[in-house]
């Protein structure tokens, strides 16, 4: 048997446009909803980060909630959890990686009700760490996919790996990068990949296949996609699947349906979520993943350099970034303390709100000139950062006392020079 697990990622930062949020929606999540809906054969694991959530309900785009969510009581979607703000959670503090996640559940859980029951986990990015797969274990997660690059065993094609985290342990599901990649950028048509499964499975009785990618490749970056590529394969497999259980008793049909049997599919191809997978395969223990994510290759493991997209340390404008984010846990931290004041308090609230949104990944993932670069991106990540520190510095100095005072007024003026590098970096390019 060969079992194929789709993942699809849904997200967009919180300081998308409403016309881009609308047009994504268009191309993309409800063609999706529609695909889901409508193929029997449909099995997806999809992860939604919470601010998305939130923002197809403000954005008078409920029913987009409403499709998945009824496609999921179907038993054919089945959830992961996440980091709300989709932040970089081994690039920030252990209680900030918490607040995140536990932010994500209760959001996904308040929308989508009790059809919401993660058993497995989407680092955003799929930047992991062995801190962070401690904190998912400790949290009662599973399972926690991640990105190819990582394995540091044999690759998994016919066995499922778990890590040994002390007291917990984590199962770690791997995507096949190099699939996953062909189909984010149109590389494989359909059939093609059919075949390409149907190939893996030589010479062994069972094996999987796990792809995963941004759900917004499907309409939105590839245009029609959603039903050239991902409707075609389940509609395929669907009729192979059929057909397989027909010809055992009428070999009439053979040569009528050459198009599906010429694909080799001697076997069934089963399409499952990624839950799925445990109980039909062998579990075995495996050395720790490298911390990575799915943009980053062996050599960037091999320099250290993690997380390249969102902390390079030979990208300066990343290194100002972080040195202001600091800034900004600094002061958030400080602020929580005069939450005994009325007002101090009201100012604190803001600004602990506003910090959880403001450590999203995308402004990072856009300072990379030469490969992703935005701007205004930048800029707009930079503006809700200066925000937390308006409103911390509002909570410090109406309760604080006059050494307090001082010392916020030094750090203000060191994040305000901060800020003023990571503009002249993005104005000068």
């Amino acid at each position: 048997m060969i079992y194929w697990a789709p993942f699809l990622h849904f997200y967009q930062p919180p300081t998308q446009f409403h016309a881009i949020l609308d047009k994504i929606c268009r191309e993309s999540y409800a063609p999706l909803v529609k695909v889901f809906s409508e193929q029997p054969n449909t099995k997806v694991t999809i992860n939604m980060c919470g601010v998305l959530t939130q923002m197809l309900k403000d954005h008078g785009r409920g029913d987009i909630i409403d499709g998945i969510r009824e496609v999921a009581e179907t038993g054919k979607l089945e959830f992961v959890d996440s980091a709300n703000y989709h932040a970089i959670l081994p690039l920030i503090p252990p209680r900030e990686a918490r607040r995140q996640i536990e932010q994500n559940h209760k959001t996904n859980s308040f929308f989508f009700k009790d059809v919401y029951k993660p058993k497995g986990f989407f680092p955003p990015e799929m930047c992991y760490s062995d801190g962070l797969a401690s904190i998912l274990a400790s949290l009662g997660y599973q399972w926690c996919i991640l990105s190819g690059v990582a394995c540091s065993d044999n690759w998994p094609q016919d066995v499922i790996y778990k890590v040994n985290l002390g007291k917990h342990k984590l199962i770690t599901f791997y995507r096949d990068d190099i699939l996953s990649n062909k189909i984010s950028f149109h590389n494989i048509e359909s059939q093609e990949f059919i075949a390409q499964l149907v190939d893996f499975s030589k010479g062994k009785k069972d094996v999987y296949v796990i792809t995963a990618m941004d759900a917004e490749t499907f309409g939105h970056h590839i245009q029609n996609w959603e039903k050239l590529f991902l409707a075609d394969v389940y509609k395929t497999l669907e009729k192979n699947n059929s057909l397989n259980k027909k010809l055992k008793h009428k070999t009439d049909l053979a040569e009528k349906h050459k198009d599906i049997l010429n694909l080799g599919l001697e076997g069934q191809i089963q399409v499952v979520t990624i839950s799925e997978l445990i109980g039909k395969l062998p579990v075995e223990a495996s050395s720790p993943p490298f911390a990575s994510s799915w943009s980053t290759t062996r050599d960037e493991i091999n320099q250290g350099n993690f997380y390249p997209l969102w902390k390079d340390p030979n990208n300066p404008i990343h290194t100002l970034q972080w040195e202001y984010v600091s800034f900004c846990f600094e002061l958030v931290d400080k602020a929580k303390s005069f939450k005994s004041n009325k007002e101090s308090g009201y100012f604190s609230d803001i600004a602990r709100m506003l910090l959880d949104r403001a450590i999203h990944s995308c402004q990072f993932w856009w300072a990379n000139k030469g490969r992703m670069w935005d701007i205004n991106m930048v800029n707009k990540g930079l503006v809700l950062m200066e925000e937390v520190i308006f409103n911390a510095s509002k909570a410090i100095y109406v309760c604080g006392s006059e050494e307090e005072k001082m010392d916020l007024n030094y750090r203000v003026l060191a994040a305000r020079d901060v800020a003023s590098k990571i503009r002249e970096c993005l104005i000068k390019g």
